[in-house]
């Protein structure tokens, strides 16, 4: 008879208690329920790594990309735009061939006081939903505004065109000088010297 043989005779007679079973059970729950808080654990972890991640990536790009409807060219678009907190914005969009366009600028505010301040969010996007004057390659002039296109090709007197614009309740007036920008007003033309 082997060694193994006679310990395997020896103990074959043994047996474990009532009371020693009870407790292997509870080991086993124990450590059961000691896995399960350290994957709840690891979860959370996992989700506060990824949205501070998420924050510092937005806080070093210097804003959040939002996506908003702009009227372009007088057509609603979806566009992207991202603004820096210091009155700029960049926006990327697709035009109506499926060519991807890119825009941007910044605004500033004078005060009462003569002090410049940095557009808003909100303030920039009322600027972008304003008139916008178009020089195409044919030779035409075309202003936009909301749902409108018109052309003013021919309506200029001394390289000057007054353009009254009226959407519902909402009117606006356009004042062109030709290739020399434009400015527009929900009051009255603005002068165009």
């Amino acid at each position: 008879m082997t060694n193994r043989e006679k310990y395997k005779q020896a103990f074959s007679v043994l047996r474990a208690s009532d009371d020693f079973d009870l407790e292997a059970n509870h080991m086993k729950q124990t450590a059961k329920q000691f896995r399960l808080r350290k994957a709840v654990v690891l979860a959370a972890a996992c989700v506060m790594v990824i949205g501070s991640a998420t924050i510092a990536y937005a806080a070093d790009v210097g804003g959040i990309q939002r996506t908003v409807q702009l009227w372009l060219r007088g057509e609603q678009t979806a566009v992207t735009i991202e603004f820096d907190g210091a009155g700029g914005y960049n926006m990327e969009y697709t035009d109506e061939e499926g060519n991807v366009r890119y825009g941007g600028g910044v605004g500033v505010a004078i005060e009462a006081d003569g002090t410049e301040r940095p557009l808003s969010e909100e303030e920039l996007l009322g600027t972008l939903s304003g008139p916008d004057v178009e020089y195409r390659d044919d030779g035409s002039v075309w202003v936009y505004w909301l749902g409108q296109a018109v052309e003013i090709t021919d309506r200029f007197e001394d390289g000057v065109c007054y353009v009254q614009l009226v959407n519902g309740e909402d009117t606006m007036y356009v004042t062109v000088r030709y290739q020399d920008g434009y400015t527009s007003s929900p009051h009255k033309y603005i002068d165009a010297r």
